[in-house]
């Protein structure tokens, strides 16, 4: 059976580490304690917004996938994708970072 780290703890910890960058994280929406899935918004005055989703892979590995590609996004469009997101999830947390530096990226934590 394979242990793995509640999603409250998961948010937790990747806020802590926005602070750890001198950045800000906010919680937009709070999921499932236990296994809600996690979205985060990363927003960069004058560049735009990304979007990170966490999946895993054949292997059953935690990672990240960035569903609306990699390039910079109009904000309205980050948050149109979110709404839609969490109308067919209630469970999913949603992070908001904002990031005028640009030195942030989501980490994988195992478990």
């Amino acid at each position: 059976m394979e242990i793995r780290l509640k999603s409250s703890l998961f948010v937790s910890a990747e806020l802590k580490r926005c602070e750890g960058l001198f950045i800000s994280g906010v919680i937009l929406h709070k999921g499932d304690e236990e296994r809600g899935l996690i979205l985060i918004k990363k927003f960069v005055t004058g560049s735009g917004a990304r979007i990170y989703t966490q999946s895993r892979n054949e292997q059953g590995e935690l990672g990240w996938q960035q569903p609306l590609g990699e390039d910079w996004l109009e904000e309205p469009k980050a948050d149109a994708y979110i709404a839609r997101q969490r109308k067919f999830d209630e469970d999913l947390w949603v992070i908001e970072v904002d990031d005028p530096k640009n030195i942030y990226s989501p980490e994988v934590i195992a478990g």
